[in-house]
């Protein structure tokens, strides 16, 4: 099976919408899923705003999310809508360039009010671009996704479960893999211990 292709549609770095993206790449490879991700910011700029498909870097971006079984797509939420680095990628696309595929989006914001931002920024593009199957997407606010001193991110307990559940649905409707037997993994930050 090709990757799952997994677009990070923020212009900053590190970022908390990637992070969302790095936790469903873990998930996948607990199923064995491969996941390439994509970091639009990293495209040639020139190219980018050109719609220069002809650009090395922005050919093998469209040729992956071709090649791609399903697609994550992260972006934060600025004024209300999804990032414009997003929306000049999802643009140069074709008008055909999800068809068929099944699209779990994800989105961060400094306060739950964006949430709808999924709904009616991202969704209706997602739809045009042809997506047999768009997913229930998943909102973090940014006090569900906080900065530890070691540089990574860390996601609030409540949102871990809302990926997990979002991973299982886009395992079983995106890729057709099996449902999961027996426990998921624990991570070790959460084991409690009492004596």
């Amino acid at each position: 099976m090709p990757p799952v292709l997994l677009i990070a549609g923020s212009p900053s770095a590190p970022s908390r919408s990637t992070a969302l993206l790095l936790a469903v790449a873990d998930r996948l490879a607990q199923r064995d899923v491969e996941a390439r991700l994509l970091q639009v910011r990293d495209l040639p700029a020139v190219s980018l705003l050109a719609a220069d498909v002809s650009a090395p870097a922005i050919a093998q971006a469209v040729a992956a999310l071709a090649e791609a079984p399903a697609i994550v797509v992260a972006t934060p939420v600025y004024k209300a809508a999804y990032s414009g680095l997003l929306k000049t990628f999802l643009d140069l696309l074709p008008q055909t360039a999800l068809k068929g595929k099944t699209v779990l989006p994800l989105a961060t914001g400094g306060s739950p009010h964006h949430m709808l931002a999924l709904d009616y920024a991202l969704r209706p593009v997602l739809q045009s671009l042809g997506a047999r199957h768009i997913l229930p997407g998943v909102y973090a606010s940014d006090a569900q996704v906080t900065l530890v001193p070691e540089g990574a991110y860390h996601l609030q307990e409540e949102l871990d479960a809302r990926l997990a559940e979002a991973v299982q649905t886009l395992a079983a409707e995106g890729l057709n893999l099996p449902p999961q037997r027996g426990f998921a993994p624990v991570a070790f930050s959460s084991v409690r211990c009492s004596v």
